[in-house]
């Protein structure tokens, strides 16, 4: 299928929401195995014309850090990192993100890959985007199980990081850090208030009036298509393979680059 014709993809209206979602910033870093988050720091830079700063861990040609998290550890806790995303194996209403287990500790049900920084970094980014391609009541539950990375915190203690949204392969949420609440912003293409009602496992604020998620327009295909999607293909060749059918580029030798 021609590149320039090809209908929106789920993945393009997902990464135009989030570039939406981030707005106005100097700097986003995106940790490992998140394609569609990095598709949305790379549009957000390619509108920009340069700016904003993307750190993409898994590059070598979009990151700023060559010593892995410590360094961007380091950067967050200095007040120089904007955006970052985090997703997890359950999200509650609160914000609460559970990268750990499901079930009684010693004896999970479930074991997922671990927190890493995850609590460190929602503390101190400012805008930290939720982010799961999975809604359903078995991942958006009332509690999670183990909280990794507390969504909300209180009064008294100094945060200036904290969810901002998430968005799901259903719709966008927006967060009230005042109220620790989920708002139902936009329902996307294909989707219905009431599925999301019904796939959703945690109580949340839905006005009278709900938009339908807007889909990428010509100029926001053509930067995906024909900017973002090659500079993905260094970190992301399966992904870019799939959603463009843009392969990495090879090196002299062969190698992907």
């Amino acid at each position: 299928m021609n590149i320039n014709t090809a209908p929106v993809r789920d993945e393009e209206l997902l990464a135009d929401v989030i570039t939406r979602v981030i707005g106005d910033v100097r700097h986003i870093a995106v940790g490992n195995a998140s394609p569609i988050p990095a598709m949305a720091a790379l549009l957000a830079r390619a509108r920009g014309g340069g700016m904003p700063y993307v750190s993409l861990l898994q590059s070598r040609k979009h990151n700023f850090f060559t010593d892995g998290g410590r360094e961007l550890f380091d950067c967050a806790g200095q007040g120089r990192v904007d955006v970052f995303f985090l997703s997890g194996g359950e999200i509650d209403g609160v914000g609460n993100v559970n990268l750990v287990s499901i079930g009684d500790y010693e004896k999970p049900s479930v074991r997922f890959g671990g927190s890493f920084g995850s609590a460190y970094l929602y503390y101190v980014v400012p805008k930290v985007v939720l982010f799961r391609t999975e809604h359903s009541r078995r991942t958006l539950v009332p509690r999670v199980s183990f909280i990794s990375a507390p969504g909300a915190s209180a009064p008294n203690v100094y945060r200036p990081g904290g969810p901002i949204a998430l968005v799901t392969n259903r719709c966008l949420f927006g967060f009230d850090r005042g109220r620790q609440r989920f708002r139902l912003e936009s329902v996307h293409p294909g989707h219905s208030i009431a599925e999301v009602a019904e796939q959703t496992g945690f109580y949340y604020d839905c006005p009278e009036i709900v938009q339908v998620t807007p889909p990428p327009g010509d100029d926001t295909l053509r930067l995906l298509r024909h900017v973002v999607a090659p500079q993905l293909a260094e970190v992301y060749p399966q992904f870019a393979a799939a959603v463009f059918g843009v392969e990495a580029p090879q090196s002299p030798q062969g190698a992907v680059t």
